[in-house]
């Protein structure tokens, strides 16, 4: 199926490590012809996955980005113009995953710092974004969040709110963007495998009792991979889902359902 999406530019943010989860997408997303730029706070990280990208036969370019920042996002916006065109598509990948703690314990830097990147981030990228999508009268938005988001988490409430927040941002841009060409939408993923090509960390995500505790009350008994939610992205980005917005999409392995 050609997904319609071929030599238009996608912003994919947080692709610093092969393998990972903003790897993935980008890849995903060339595969279909697009054009990318991959965007993280860790150049050298980006760099390897956009000449990766290169590799596959469309345009790609690595740009460094603190997107807590504001700034940083309207300078690397203006890179992205000049070298690779108007973009069209937005993944906002990139987040922070760190709880705060308790909420007593939750201090106000944990707080500010994580919704800075976790929230006011993917807002500053719909923002610069917004005005050519616009002009080209054909837009495609497609915020990751998480089953904290959804169903809050212990711990989390700076994490789990900003999780929200992107919810409730893509719904926004949807009903605005609707009648300009433009869709929103939101990927909630529950766990995914994003330990990518580096070395794995024993203490790290996806291990410990934790997480084998988290297996059990998944239906399908079994943690996501980063290509589960790359090839729903590809298809909310296309032109085939010119009739999707503002929804949120669970890639969970039903782990939001009632398990026994």
């Amino acid at each position: 199926m050609d997904l319609g999406i071929k030599g238009k530019v996608a912003v994919v943010t947080g692709t610093n490590r092969k393998g990972a989860m903003g790897d993935v997408i980008a890849r995903t997303l060339a595969a279909e012809g697009a054009d990318i730029a991959c965007v993280d706070i860790v150049l050298e990280g980006a760099e390897a996955v956009a000449k990766e990208v290169s590799a596959m036969g469309v345009r790609a370019i690595a740009v460094k980005a603190d997107q807590s920042k504001h700034q940083q996002v309207v300078d690397a916006v203006a890179r992205i113009n000049a070298e690779l065109g108007t973009p069209e598509i937005l993944v906002n990948n990139a987040a922070l995953l760190e709880g705060g703690g308790r909420i007593e314990k939750t201090t106000l830097e944990a707080w500010d710092s994580l919704l800075k990147i976790d929230l006011d981030g993917p807002w500053y990228w719909i923002r610069e974004l917004w005005d050519g999508m616009l002009d080209k009268g054909w837009g495609r938005i497609v915020n990751i969040s998480s089953i904290a988001g959804v169903l809050g988490g212990f711990g989390q409430a700076n994490y789990s709110a900003a999780k929200a927040g992107v919810i409730a941002l893509a719904k926004t841009a949807a009903l605005e963007g609707a009648r300009k060409g433009i869709t929103a939408n939101t990927v909630s993923i529950g766990v995914v495998d994003t330990a990518g090509d580096g070395p794995v960390d024993p203490n790290g995500p996806q291990v410990g009792p934790v997480f084998e505790r988290i297996k059990a009350r998944i239906a399908m008994r079994e943690f996501g991979e980063p290509a589960d939610v790359a090839n729903l992205i590809a298809y909310l980005v296309s032109q085939q889902a010119k009739y999707v917005t503002g929804q949120n999409v669970h890639v969970m392995g039903g782990l939001d359902l009632f398990t026994y």
